[in-house]
């Protein structure tokens, strides 16, 4: 993995000083070029030889849900002629890294059992950004097996105040 780290410093740090105050406009697109192309169907037909680097931006373009500002399409040609596909994900996670240290805000990632409405998101944060002592740009991703609750990761702490953990505590609370 340090090999794709390597190869996406560059352009991450590349297009984050071409953004500029644009930094979190650009990480909205990057994201979404990132989960594009992390899909395996996609990166086989760009390793296909009989695939042209215009076809292949043709096809990503195509799913995309937005449509690239100059910048953006620039950005994705490039990516696409040096062969770099597959590095994208680990380009938009180096760009994120840039633009939390330049905005002063770190990435936590909130699994939830449910759905969460923007009105519940918004006073979770709140109470997240207390606890943590920093600003948080959430992330919600739906985990079933927590049963209820949240489990919170920034960095590399981990908030988990899920049913499925409690359960585990009181399961090993019982068996001591």
């Amino acid at each position: 993995m340090a090999e794709i780290a390597t190869i996406a410093r560059p352009y991450a740090e590349a297009l984050f000083k071409a953004a500029g105050s644009e930094a979190v406009a650009t990480s909205a697109w990057l994201d979404e070029l990132a989960v594009v192309a992390s899909n395996d169907q996609l990166r086989q037909f760009a390793d296909n030889p009989k695939s042209t680097a215009e076809q292949v931006y043709g096809v990503v373009t195509g799913v995309l849900k937005t449509a690239l500002p100059t910048m953006g399409q620039n950005f994705l040609r490039t990516v696409i002629e040096n062969g770099r596909l597959a590095a994208l994900p680990e380009i938009a996670d180096q760009f994120r890294a840039l633009k939390n240290a330049q905005l002063g805000s770190f990435d936590a990632v909130v699994h939830s059992a449910f759905d969460m409405d923007q009105a519940a998101l918004a006073d979770l944060q709140g109470v997240l950004e207390k606890r943590f002592g920093r600003k948080l740009t959430l992330k919600v991703r739906l985990d079933p097996e927590l049963i209820g609750g949240v489990r919170v990761v920034v960095g590399d702490e981990v908030l988990d105040t899920s049913v499925k953990a409690r359960l585990e505590q009181m399961k090993v609370a019982l068996t001591a």
